[in-house]
């Protein structure tokens, strides 16, 4: 008898399964045109409303007043979910898809907006386009990725568009 039991004998006689890390895109696998759809969405709530709000010093009345709100024309007397919680969610939506432990750096938003607004209850669902790569000057092995996120919500209605610069790592080889 040698300590070792049958499955341990078993295991060293098959192979091991291959592991699979979830991770973001290589700079090489992004696909200029392409766009990819991040799936769940996010049904938000007050609460995610409220505490962002307040987390982030943001006291616009529009985000916590109900009675303010519902005296406001526009928007059916509802509070409107925070602008940045909408921008930092499709975001966020995106990153285990693209970005999960490939990105070196965020280089800056442009082109942000918010053509119809979120309330509570509504379900955020994002994709992003591709719009356009290129290799670092500076930095051997990885690349810009210029990304174009967007925003919908139950209805298909556009809430937030927004540019996005990354650097991204190239595949070691």
């Amino acid at each position: 008898m040698t300590g070792v039991s049958e499955t341990d004998r078993q295991s060293e006689d098959s192979p091991q399964p291959r592991r699979v890390t979830q991770r973001g895109l290589w700079f090489d696998e992004f696909e200029v045109d392409a766009v990819y759809e991040h799936r769940p969405g996010r049904t938000v709530t007050e609460a995610d409303n409220v505490l962002f709000t307040t987390l982030t010093m943001n006291t616009q009345a529009l985000h916590l007043d109900a009675a303010y709100a519902a005296e406001q024309p526009g928007f059916g007397g509802e509070r409107l979910v925070n602008s940045m919680f909408t921008l930092s969610t499709i975001v966020g939506l995106s990153v285990s898809q693209l970005t999960q432990g490939t990105l070196v750096a965020n280089l800056g938003f442009s082109e942000i907006a918010f053509p119809a607004p979120l309330f509570h209850g509504d379900t955020l669902y994002a994709e992003t386009e591709c719009t356009g790569k290129r290799e670092s000057k500076s930095r051997p092995g990885e690349g810009v990725v210029s990304l174009r996120h967007i925003g919908k919500n139950q209805h298909g209605d556009v809430v937030a568009v927004a540019q996005r610069s990354t650097l991204v790592r190239k595949r070691v080889t």
